[in-house]
């Protein structure tokens, strides 16, 4: 497999975040979505759960998104995407643009130039891609695998949101991790998944190697036109990556993907909220999740 030539320049990428990030608020592009939050403890698990504020603004993008769809319109928002929200060139292959809707401050979106499906594997230039951007922005990688995974856009696209390892609530667990070769399973989580740890001198040749490990060993495989055989969550950072298969996008009308899996879920209004509260935020990744049986 050849890797595609990387365009950005190393060094470059926080800075311009930070530029596309000031221009995009001034011109209004950027819509951020103002959040409140609490810690609910379950497991030993410290799990930030944000509340929005106001969903005013994604709701009426996501009524134009339907009725462009009604109208057998098929709305893709990267294709082309919005030039204020543009950050940096990455690879012949892949850009990088903000979150236009973000709850994290310097969300970023990682997309394909050209159209591809959110369902298919990933591939050696998704990770050239990524790993370049990870280089210079030391963050939270995350991939929402399919509809029940919490993808809402089909066409392919990684995120980062600049996490530090001590803010990703589910990093203690990982301590724990009991390998067998190189992938290891976590006693804390009570759910099928896969983890692996990443070297600094791994490129993305090698961390693509590592990735389907991880996707066999949770019974994932690529079938017709390098489509994925089941929805699932990926996480990463430059030291690790754990895969989660998915069962469920929801459950008892609280939506999860990948960052639910880091210990962050994100609630519509204080009735979802207590109800967190209540089942308990370990119990609902686990009723989303696969179990342990394949």
């Amino acid at each position: 497999m050849k890797q595609e030539k990387i365009l950005l320049e190393p060094g470059t990428l926080w800075t311009k975040i930070k530029q596309t990030t000031e221009h995009a608020l001034e011109c209004g592009s950027l819509k951020s979505i103002p959040t409140e939050f609490e810690f609910v403890e379950q497991d030993n698990v410290n799990f930030l759960v944000r509340i929005l504020v106001n969903l005013n603004r994604k709701k009426a993008a996501k009524e134009k998104q339907d009725q462009q769809t009604a109208k057998g319109q098929e709305f893709n928002p990267f294709l082309p995407y919005e030039e204020d929200l543009f950050v940096a060139d990455i690879s012949d292959t892949h850009v990088c643009i903000l979150n236009k809707f973000n709850v994290v401050d310097y969300h970023l979106l990682i997309i394909t130039r050209a159209f591809e499906e959110q369902e298919t594997l990933l591939t050696l230039a998704d990770f050239a891609a990524t790993w370049a951007c990870l280089a210079d922005f030391d963050g939270l990688v995350f991939y929402n695998g399919g509809k029940l995974a919490g993808a809402s856009q089909r066409h392919k696209h990684l995120q980062i949101v600049p996490l530090s390892e001590t803010e990703i609530p589910i990093a203690p667990l990982l301590k724990s991790a009991k390998f067998e070769d190189s992938i290891a399973t976590i006693p804390g989580l009570p759910f099928l998944h896969a983890f692996t740890r990443l070297e600094s001198e791994d490129g993305a040749e090698m961390i693509l190697e590592k990735y389907h490990a991880l996707l066999e060993s949770v019974g994932i495989k690529a079938v017709e036109n390098n489509r994925q055989s089941g929805d699932y969550n990926l996480l990463a950072t430059r030291e690790w990556m754990l895969i989660i298969p998915r069962s469920l996008d929801e459950f008892q009308s609280i939506s999860v993907n990948s960052l639910g899996f880091a210990g962050t879920l994100l609630v519509r209004n204080a009735e979802q909220m207590q109800l967190v509260k209540v089942i308990g935020p370990m119990t609902i990744l686990q009723k989303t999740a696969k179990n342990n049986l394949l």
